[in-house]
């Protein structure tokens, strides 16, 4: 397990750029690599990524430099810990909704004594049992890994203040998609109502002293970074649309 520059980078206050990846591809986390951001989001709650592609991809994002945070496709112990297992270094897990759902995903990702992750020497995450003791790898591994979860719903935004205080959560991420449609504007997170929602959990996450996240395209991450979220990714799509449509205007008569 290498150290997770990204995760430094956050706890410093620095921004971390992400990509967000729905569909297996090492080839693509080897290009995001390439072109300087500092993560990847391979997201296996809404992709079509199987656990040997997950695998793949890490393999992909350490050789390339960039971290690999993965995406479980719901909360629980067995999903993450098998994204885990496969190397990832942390996960962003959806629907978090109450304090004891944030609890329940840090159980999953750390140790004892943080957590209750399943202790196996064979997986990859381990280095295979190789190049350190098993008690030395549970304490690093503890220390690097990342814990995101997701506030997407209105549930979770009434109950913020207790989610923030979780021991062990190092990233709150506002969801605007999921959380315009709980509140009934699906697709519209700029509407007033859903915009201010989201605003009042970044100043929430930002009084508490700890890192906030969303997504977006580049005037969404600039607005972001004016309320200090540092935690930020763009979907491969949207990438691929803005620099096709700045290539189309640029070689158009």
């Amino acid at each position: 397990m290498k150290p997770n520059l990204m995760k430094r980078k956050l706890l410093s206050g620095q921004p971390a750029f992400g990509v967000s990846v729905m569909f297996p591809s090492p080839h693509i986390v080897d290009i995001v690599g390439r072109l300087g951001f500092d993560w990847v989001l391979i997201d296996c709650e809404h992709g079509s990524i199987s656990l040997e592609s997950v695998e793949l991809m890490v393999m992909a994002a350490e050789a390339a430099g960039i971290t690999p945070i993965a995406r479980p496709p719901v909360n629980s112990f067995e999903a993450i810990g098998q994204l885990m297992d496969r190397g990832a270094m942390g996960v962003q897990v959806p629907h978090v909704n109450t304090a004891d759902d944030a609890e329940k995903a840090v159980e999953a990702v750390r140790y004892h004594p943080l957590g209750e992750r399943g202790l196996a020497a064979g997986v990859r995450s381990a280095s295979y049992g190789y190049g350190m003791s098993m008690s030395e790898y549970a304490e690093y591994s503890n220390a690097e890994t990342l814990v995101c979860v997701q506030i997407e719903e209105a549930e979770a935004v009434k109950n913020v203040e207790q989610i923030v205080r979780v021991e062990g959560v190092d990233v709150f991420f506002v969801g605007p998609s999921d959380l315009s449609q709980s509140m009934g504007y699906p697709g519209r997170p700029n509407t007033p109502v859903v915009r201010e929602a989201m605003d009042s959990v970044f100043a929430t996450v930002a009084s508490a002293g700890k890192v906030s996240g969303s997504a977006g395209g580049s005037d969404a991450m600039r607005r972001y970074l004016g309320q200090d979220v540092t935690y930020l990714y763009t979907h491969l799509t949207t990438l691929l649309s803005s620099a096709a449509s700045t290539f189309l205007d640029e070689v158009s008569l």
